[in-house]
């Protein structure tokens, strides 16, 4: 019998995720400033982005919590995502910028270009830079995953080429040449989709998307883990050399969930670039994927929603944590990661989810002793 969509686990997470996309949006935009419940408009834009992590650690979640790919890389995409969603904002600018240019981004009439380079063309639409938000990733995704899944590269080994993908595009992107803003990156956005991104109701339109996307992305997780394709995944994680010998295709179940978790990724960078305002080569760097990581781990592996908890835990953290006691936040970090995974290897939904069970367990023995 097939588990339902709706689990506990997920209806829980799920009303509480729509409670706080309903309650935040009516405390910024109907109570005044000041009054009981009123969010400020920062506060918005940070939740906005917690939210894009969550669905970070999802996509992350999905290869490596039940096909057991240990993915360094995942920052690439996440990356790639927001670069294209910041190309878009950027060609809105128009002839609203520093130097007047209709075409050229100011960056690209500071350092003297021309004319503008091909891979740009089709950004100005709206519609050509959400597909590029799921294509790019997702091609980078199909050709890695098809050469390394194919040549049979597993565990560590993999781990290091998909950190090495992630290092060499920073490298990359951090070249003037290579017309994305050097090391500057893409800033200075304006609006989307007419919309102007310092609006207050814009920055709710896209705190909600967020929210949004992030239940997507636990639904389909959801869809694809419970159905048939699901269980191969997880024996592909057991045992891949029986679930090889058993005649399953592996190389084809990887490449495609590895894939959906780059797309997922890429969306969620589309939605992270305009509530923080800027895309650089920083979002590659190797540190930013071994956080992602930290984020599953400290939530939960394999089980979507202790992934999303565990960015939301990390990302709150760190914001509080940096602002009081900044020298402290990396000791912090890692000592959580490592007390974490000694003891608690099931994260912080397992410790939640194992104290309910506990009490559940003790409830009846009470009731027998009162009766």
């Amino acid at each position: 019998m097939q588990e339902p969509l709706i689990s506990p686990r997920i209806g829980i997470f799920l009303a509480v995720l729509f409670a706080a996309i309903v309650l935040v949006p009516i405390g910024n935009l109907m109570v005044q400033p000041g009054g009981l419940g009123y969010v400020p408009s920062h506060i918005v834009a940070l939740l906005g982005k917690y939210l894009c992590y969550a669905l970070l650690a999802v996509a992350l979640d999905l290869v490596w919590g039940y096909c057991g790919i240990l993915s360094l890389g995942h920052a690439a995409f996440f990356g790639l995502g927001g670069y294209a969603m910041g190309m878009h904002l950027m060609r809105e600018i128009g002839d609203r910028g520093v130097y007047a240019n209709p075409i050229l981004p100011d960056f690209m009439v500071f350092l003297g270009y021309e004319e503008l380079p091909w891979f740009w063309h089709g950004f100005d639409m709206f519609w050509f830079a959400a597909l590029m938000v799921f294509l790019v990733p997702g091609a980078l995704a199909f050709i890695f995953g098809w050469f390394a899944f194919r040549s049979r590269v597993t565990g560590v080994y993999l781990s290091i080429i998909t950190q090495a993908m992630t290092y060499a595009l920073l490298l990359a992107f951090f070249r003037n040449e290579m017309g994305f803003g050097g090391n500057n990156g893409l800033t200075d956005f304006r609006d989307v989709l007419g919309f102007s991104l310092s609006a207050d109701t814009t920055r709710v339109g896209l705190y909600v998307l967020s929210g949004l996307a992030l239940g997507f992305g636990v639904l389909l997780g959801r869809k694809i883990t419970i159905s048939k394709y699901g269980k191969i995944l997880i024996a592909i994680r057991d045992a891949e050399s029986r679930t090889r010998f058993m005649g399953y295709r592996v190389e084809h179940y990887k490449l495609f969930i590895f894939v959906v978790s780059a797309m997922l990724a890429g969306l969620a960078g589309a939605l992270y670039v305009p509530q923080v305002g800027i895309i650089n080569p920083g979002e590659f760097s190797p540190a930013k994927s071994i956080g992602i990581v930290i984020w599953v781990a400290l939530g939960g592996r394999g089980t979507l929603v202790g992934a999303a908890m565990g960015a939301l835990i990390v990302a709150a953290a760190e914001s509080w944590l940096t602002a009081t006691i900044p020298d402290a936040w990396l000791f912090v970090l890692g000592a959580t990661f490592v007390l974490v995974t000694i003891y608690l290897p099931q994260g912080v939904l397992g410790l939640i989810e194992g104290a309910f069970r506990k009490r559940e367990k003790a409830e009846p023995v009470g009731k027998e002793a009162e009766a």
